[in-house]
């Protein structure tokens, strides 16, 4: 080939090549001796190829000639193919997307990694001191199951509390030697770690033992102090069986643990009391024996009067008495808890001496002295004078250790163990005090066998309290078959299921439900039906049939995967909450009998801070709105609407709970960046006196016309609609007996009533008879 007719690029740069396109001629195609020839002038010959040429590169039909011109024809290099196609490696079957190289910002990547929500704290190591099978044996028994709530003002040491038994079931230890801090075991969230306080209420089940060795199943639910998340507090009042009063030593009661109270009543639940912080009357106010037992006594009396006022509407509540055993003695931070039964089995270890623990325990609070000449226990004290029993044999062994473990004096450290029986190894005296503290306190007062004596004596079983608590949430009448069923905690009987919690995934695509089982028994893979807070006999629309997928019993921090879940037990069920808000019942999808639903959460605080918010982007409003849809399912008191302006608002108990909304939505619900208006503030107005004129109001047919008057109601009406003692359902008859008894009202205004309030849940009432509103002296304006 003549390279001067080429250039470097292979490009034919030699001269013009006439071309006949009236006859297509074979010559036009060069052969294989000749191709380094370019075409002649006198090729003239007629054509027999196929298609047009254009110099010297035809197409033809012969497939020789297609792959000798595929070999010789000039490919440019943007031409060239130097990969497969994305369509050749993946296959037709395969749907592939191709984009231009700057359709993406710089920052996003073509393909996003996968986002994991740290909101959780897990924990590596999960085993504790009794198997898995031994605890779900535990749980097939009613009789051997106790299902409480730890509730208690803000920062009265619940979670500490927790801690300690969550480090004498597990091998784990919840106190950071070095650092000196607390693990807060069943504070999970993130941002719970970061406040110090918890903001949703956790379960755990744990396998304590009471004084004889015996193994029960203890549920706690962990709910938070802080009254802007009381609504968490009634979600697991709901599920137990018994309220465990924690309250501090050196504060007393506060505001919260006076609401706790009342609303443990309202649930019909007995309660038992745990005095924390102990050792704040020996190290912070320093107080003497005998002062720091009037300060412990005057609590208990406080609380006592307060479950006294709470109980004349609620029925009869059994009194705090710490001689009784319901009053439980403790230092989480120490590690230690005792009640008096366990203290005098103490002295029974200690001496050897074979006498009744319990009538000694007897004589251990109020005004008992211990008269050592005759070695009896009177109420006169000894002519020698002495303190009182409980300051005697409690209190001053107890200031006893805590000065001389503060002094760090050795030897007289030594001398007084040795004298509770306990020896510490040469390394536990090179710890500093607060260890050291710890584990000289729980040496002496070992594990918290009181504690589950007195959860044992004193809460009833998920069997024994079934009739009460079925009496108090179900809707349906008391003859039929379920109710029976529920009341007996009946494994056999129909599947009755309440649920009162939503726990979100680590994706927060989804939720968990946490409810407790009354009859019969949920099963992996089973069929149920979600009955709604609507849901009625009558009116089947807010009711679904889902599959239930997974089932656990909720630790915490981590899990332990169930195939079933027996009556009495707490479960969190998988598959179920799609059509859940806030409560809901499941049942078996076949029943003979109509079902009826569990009755909604009762609070005792309102929605009354409100804000609105929208995105910045307002292409994302559909993220916003299905993040507030979430928001009202993990928060039982949040109300999220649509105004009529168009904003979206969100209403809540007070601005740290709009506060933790608010940073769920961001960062966990929609991911999503919102902007929030101002928190505003709902008032009511009241009534004080009969109004001074009458208000009416006529027909679009001017025919009839109703008359209207506003008065206040009688004092203590309000306290008895709101707790349930009177009931707009109740017949004529009874409704009208009981206001003309109590309130001494005219029968047939008492007859006439139509409603008490718009609706039954609210805490404002107006009491609608003989074309009158009557109002309470806080109610809403109408």
């Amino acid at each position: 080939m003549d390279d001067s007719l080429y250039d470097e690029f292979g490009n034919y740069i030699g001269p013009d090549i006439e071309s006949d396109q009236d006859h297509d001629s074979d010559a036009d195609i060069p052969s294989d001796n000749d191709s380094d020839k370019p075409p002649s002038d006198n090729d003239d010959a007629p054509s027999t190829a196929a298609g047009p040429t254009n110099g010297w590169m035809t197409t033809a039909n012969d497939d020789t000639n297609d792959v000798d011109m595929a070999e010789n024809q000039v490919v440019l290099a943007e031409d060239k193919k130097y990969y497969p196609t994305a369509e050749e490696v993946y296959g037709d079957d395969v749907e592939t997307l191709v984009m231009d190289e700057d359709e993406l910002p710089l920052e996003q990547p073509i393909i996003k990694p996968v986002k994991t929500l740290k909101f959780e704290l897990g924990v590596k190591d999960s085993s504790t001191y009794v198997s898995t099978q031994f605890l779900l044996g535990l749980m097939s028994n009613p009789n051997l199951v106790r299902n409480v709530a730890l509730v208690g003002h803000l920062h009265h040491g619940k979670t500490l509390f927790m801690d300690m038994l969550v480090e004498q079931t597990h091998h784990i230890s919840t106190f950071d030697t070095k650092n000196e801090r607390h693990m807060r075991y069943t504070d999970t969230r993130v941002d719970e770690q970061e406040r110090r306080i918890s903001i949703k209420s956790v379960p755990m089940s744990l396998v304590l033992e009471d004084s004889n060795s015996k193994s029960f199943l203890i549920n706690i639910m962990d709910a938070p102090g802080h009254v802007n998340f009381s609504d968490e507090m009634s979600a697991a009042l709901r599920l137990a069986d018994g309220a465990v009063l924690v309250v501090d030593a050196a504060e007393g009661v506060m505001a919260n643990t006076e609401r706790a109270i009342r609303h443990a009543i309202l649930e019909r639940l007995p309660i038992v009391v745990v005095i924390n912080k102990v050792d704040r009357l020996i190290t912070e106010l320093k107080l003497p024996p005998k002062d720091a037992y009037h300060k412990l006594r005057h609590t208990l009396e406080i609380i006592n009067n307060h479950i006294t006022a709470a109980s004349s509407t609620a029925g009869d509540v059994q009194l705090i008495d710490p001689a009784a055993g319901n009053v439980c003695f403790a230092s989480a931070t120490a590690g230690w808890s005792f009640t008096l039964q366990s203290f005098a089995k103490l002295y029974v270890k200690l001496h050897g001496v074979p006498f009744d623990a319990s009538k000694f325990a007897s004589r251990l609070w109020g005004d008992m002295y211990y008269h050592p000449d005759s070695r009896t226990f009177k109420r006169k004290p000894p002519a020698t004078g002495a303190e009182r029993s409980f300051v005697q044999f409690i209190l001053e062994p107890l200031y006893k250790i805590y000065s001389q473990v503060i002094g760090e004096h050795r030897k007289s450290v030594e001398a007084t163990l040795a004298e509770l029986g306990v020896t510490l190894s040469n390394a536990a005296y090179r710890l500093n005090v607060r260890p050291l503290l710890r584990l000289a306190c729980s040496s002496v007062f070992g594990t918290a066998t009181g504690f589950t004596d007195m959860l044992v004596h004193h809460v009833p079983c998920g069997k024994e309290a079934s009739s009460k608590k079925v009496d108090h949430i179900y809707t349906g009448p008391k003859d039929s078959e379920i109710y029976q069923s529920m009341e007996n905690c009946d494994s056999s009987g129909p599947l009755m299921v309440n649920i009162t919690k939503l726990y979100p995934k680590s994706d927060c695509s989804v939720f968990d439900a946490f409810g407790r089982v009354y009859s019969g028994v949920i099963q992996t893979g089973q069929t149920v039906r979600v009955l709604g807070e609507g849901y009625s006999p009558e009116d089947e629309e807010d009711m679904t049939v889902k599959e239930v997928t997974k089932l656990w019993v909720y630790q915490a921090r981590y899990r332990i995967p169930i195939s079933k879940a027996p009556p009495g037990s707490w479960v969190l069920i998988e598959g179920v909450d799609a059509s859940i808000m806030k409560t809901a019942t499941l049942c078996n999808v076949d029943v003979d009998e109509d079902v009826y639903i569990c009755r909604p959460l009762q609070f005792n605080t309102l929605s009354v801070v409100k804000t609105a918010t929208e995105p910045l982007n307002p292409s994302e409003l559909p993220k916003m709105v299905e993040g507030l849809r979430k928001i009202s399912k993990s928060y039982p008191l949040a109300i999220t609407k649509v105004e009529e302006s168009g904003e979206h608002t969100i209403l809540g108990t007070g601005e740290l709970y709009l506060d933790s909304i608010m940073k769920d939505l961001r960062e966990l619900y929609s991911e999503v960046e919102v902007k929030v208006a101002d928190p505003v503030v709902s008032f009511c107005e009241t009534v004080v006196e009969s109004s001074s004129m009458k208000c009416f109001a006529e027909t679009p047919n001017k025919k009839n016309k109703i008359t209207m008057i506003a008065e206040p109601l009688e004092r203590g009406l309000a306290e008895d609609i709101e707790n349930g003692v009177v009931s707009i359902d109740w017949p004529r008859k009874k409704l009208g007996d009981f206001f003309q008894t109590k309130y001494d009202w005219d029968l047939l205004a008492a007859r006439s009533i139509w409603a008490f309030g718009p609706d039954k849940q609210v805490k404002s009432f107006l009491i609608l008879h003989n074309f009158q509103i009557w109002r309470t002296g806080y109610g809403v304006a109408v």
